[in-house]
């Protein structure tokens, strides 16, 4: 009862291992929050309410007549717009549009005036445009970089912006930019801060994952080694019961070795006289020949890992019941060392 009590004793604290061996949820675990971004520059409100404004139709021929009266059209807006009447200017720009709709200069230029009127939506929308037409124009990049920069998007303001000052260089872009940069610049840092803290964080938690199994893992061998060992000393000494992964056939070894042992010894006199009767009465009273310490067997990695070999298994019946086999088997370079291995233990030289 003592061994039995000790084994439940030793379950009880493979539990308790396991559970200390646990890390306790903690910060690994939560979301991480990212602080607020001071951002420096004015937002106006968002136009994407207002209906949209009229576009042209690209697919339709554009005659010498239009082009003209497209022309015309856009001077009296530039006309408009100098008396500060943006509303009209938008109108004549329209017309402008729809007269010519292939000419990126008009997108770009009523964008410009949506501008002026803060509605940076429809300016982009005329921005886009002017770049679908045309993606070298300079005063479309710099239309939507100036309407992203007034709805507060300074990475894509950024972007634009540069684009177009390398296209065409102005001091209202250089104006801009040096309002927009450092708020780029601050968005981007952070991003990478809050990227890098992620990162380390999933390394945290893998790290802490593997501690976790590791911890599981030792806990599962001490607990079965215990077992193996109380189960030793409830049997008086006798090989525990499925030392051999498997087992070897007959489970403790119970009536012998099949074939009686290695009748007539192993050849080249590994074991002279053979084991007389096999293992009478199953657990081989009085250890094997020579009364090696099964134990010395059951602790050797190297045959415990062969035992769960079906191949080497398999072999070492073959010499059991056919000792004539022995050579063929010996020049296996998997099954040969561990027949040798075997014999030295049983001799007593190992």
């Amino acid at each position: 009862m003592d061994d039995i009590d000790d084994e439940y004793d030793d379950d009880d604290d493979d539990d308790l291992n396991m559970r200390d061996a646990t890390p306790e949820p903690d910060e690994l675990d939560q979301d991480i929050v990212e602080s607020d971004l001071e951002l420096e520059g004015d937002i106006v409100e968002s136009d994407h309410q207002d209906p949209p404004q009229k576009m042209g139709d690209p697919s339709i021929d554009v005659t010498e007549e239009n082009r003209d009266a497209s022309q015309e059209a856009k001077s009296k807006a530039m006309e408009a717009m100098s008396e500060g009447k943006l509303e009209e200017a938008i109108d004549h720009l329209t017309k402008a549009i729809l007269l010519n709709p292939l000419s990126a200069i008009m997108y770009g230029t009523r964008a410009s005036v949506f501008i002026k009127m803060k509605k940076p939506v429809a300016a982009i929308r005329d921005a886009n445009a002017a770049l679908e037409i045309n993606p070298d124009s300079a005063k479309g990049y710099k239309t939507r970089g100036m309407a992203y920069a007034m709805l507060g998007k300074w990475e894509e303001a950024a972007h634009d912006l540069h684009t177009a000052s390398n296209m065409d260089y102005d001091d209202e872009i250089n104006a801009v930019l040096k309002k927009v940069e450092p708020n780029a610049h601050k968005i981007m840092e952070h991003r990478r801060k809050y990227e890098r803290l992620r990162k380390e964080r999933e390394e945290k938690r893998a790290e802490r994952d593997r501690f976790h199994r590791r911890a599981e893992a030792q806990a599962a061998y001490d607990k079965a080694k215990r077992k193996e060992q109380s189960s030793s000393r409830s049997s008086g000494g006798a090989s525990p019961r499925g030392g051999f992964p498997g087992g070897m056939p007959g489970g403790d070894f119970p009536g012998g070795m099949p074939g009686g042992g290695f009748p007539g010894g192993m050849p080249g006199g590994g074991f002279p006289g053979g084991m007389p009767g096999g293992f009478p009465g199953g657990a081989m009273p009085g250890g094997v020949p020579g009364n090696v310490d099964m134990s010395k067997i059951l602790n050797d990695p190297d045959l415990m890992a062969a035992f769960g070999d079906p191949e080497v298994m398999a072999a070492l019946q073959d010499v059991m019941n056919n000792p004539a086999s022995f050579a063929r088997h010996q020049a296996n370079p998997k099954v040969g060392p561990i027949i040798a291995k075997m014999m030295a233990k049983f001799n007593g030289s190992q």
